[in-house]
């Protein structure tokens, strides 16, 4: 160990001292260049110095070797305090590959199957409606994921389904649940109540009107589609959605600082939320509907980590489920998982992209203009984080900010893969 510590020391100048599950090397020992992964921390003090962001922590891993880990800038604008390694982040929507992680292992011990309906779990959601426009009317403006709607509702009326969802919809994004104003205005109307946990509230989804016809196109469901994977986490495994995490997952990947609600120590460690305006940088209060003490665990969007704490999820992906000895998924589960089953050309999709279960995926990487390879997976975070595996390179790049910027994300993309040599 104490040969480990002396050649982080020299080595990785940039990077602090961590007690990680994922060891640490020299860059150029596993083909990365030093010189190269250092143009990373300059592109975040650009980033900083304009004013785009208050901070960002970086952490990069090569053949499960962690060769870059670097904070820089401040975790809150106005207490000025240091960003630093193990400064935690709302990681938003970078949580639903955690939940895709959980619903292929129940798939691999056959307590579910992908293409199973929804309604084999909770009953509530056979027979669901689609909505369909009112002839002349406008859309709405409701905002997505039935949370914060406002303004004029939209018109609509239904017809009947013509299947039932699966959970493969919902994984994927094509099950129409949640996923616009017509059917998040259904869900406004059934919100969840103030300590309601998965088992109370899930259930009333079942309820409310599809935006579309299941698997007729790509639309991204921010909240409901995972947060109802969330239950079935739960009535497939018998245990509260946050205890599958701590248990099958986290545990076993030595991830410690993730969590859906920090505790009272880690709590002064939560970067501060900022988004970016005409004025620079104003700081924002995130609802606390990420999460809820204790009562309900959002498989969409409700966990806070420290980019060293969510790395080694990625280091597994790429390593194709086996992470120091320990084989959390099989080798074929992770080629299911990170496959492209929703194609770009399925309406709804980007060019170059297309989608997995739980990640999107680089199909072509001229089209989307990456210099990472074909068959690149990953996720971002509503308020800017982001996370991508390039198995092809067995490379691992996340990205910790508090403000939303996916130009920034693409660079980050592009200064990790430009850092290879070998």
């Amino acid at each position: 160990m104490k040969t480990l510590l002396v050649l982080a020391a020299l080595t990785l100048p940039v990077m602090a001292v961590m007690a990680a599950s994922v060891s640490i090397a020299k860059p150029e020992d596993v083909g990365v260049s030093s010189e190269r992964l250092a143009l990373i921390d300059r592109m975040i003090e650009r980033r900083i110095a304009a004013g785009d962001i208050s901070g960002a922590v970086t952490i990069v891993a090569r053949n499960g070797k962690i060769v870059h880990h670097s904070a820089k800038g401040v975790v809150d604008l106005e207490s000025k305090q240091p960003m630093r390694t193990s400064t935690m982040f709302r990681i938003a929507s970078m949580t639903k590959p955690v939940t895709g992680t959980a619903i292929m292992m129940l798939v691999e011990e056959g307590k579910i199957r992908l293409a199973d309906p929804v309604a084999r779990y909770i009953p509530e959601f056979r027979g669901q409606k689609v909505a369909v426009p009112a002839q002349g009317a406008n859309g709405g403006t409701r905002g997505a994921g039935g949370r914060g709607g406002q303004n004029t509702p939209p018109q609509f009326t239904t017809v009947p389904a013509q299947r039932d969802i699966t959970i493969k919809d919902l994984l994927t994004h094509v099950s129409g649940l949640g996923s616009g104003p017509m059917g998040n205005s259904d869900i406004d109307k059934v919100a969840r109540k103030e300590g309601e946990n998965l088992a109370q509230y899930i259930p009333r989804l079942g309820s409310t009107a599809l935006e579309f016809q299941p698997g007729s196109r790509w639309t991204y469901s921010p909240g409901a589609g995972f947060e109802t994977l969330g239950r079935i986490v739960e009535i497939a495994s018998g245990m509260p959605l946050d205890q599958f995490f701590r248990q099958r997952i986290f545990d076993p990947l030595g991830m410690k600082d993730i969590a859906f609600w920090p505790t009272e120590p880690q709590w002064p460690r939560v970067a501060s939320v900022y988004q970016r305006g005409a004025n620079g940088l104003t700081r924002q209060v995130p609802a606390n509907d990420t999460s809820s003490r204790g009562i309900y665990f959002r498989g969409s969007g409700g966990l806070y980590s420290t980019a060293e704490d969510y790395i080694p999820l990625g280091v597994m992906l790429a390593n194709m489920g086996e992470f120091n000895g320990k084989h959390l998924l099989s080798r074929k589960t992770v080629e299911m998982m990170t496959a492209a089953h929703v194609p770009d050309t399925l309406p709804g999709r980007p060019a170059g992209e297309g989608y997995g279960l739980s990640v999107r995926v680089v199909t072509d990487h001229v089209k989307r203009g990456t210099m990472l390879s074909e068959g690149t997976f990953g996720w971002s975070g509503a308020q800017g984080t982001h996370f991508f595996v390039d198995p092809k390179e067995k490379l691992v790049g996340v990205l910790m900010v508090q403000t939303s910027i996916q130009e920034m994300q693409r660079d980050f993309e592009d200064l990790v893969a430009q850092s290879v040599i070998r």
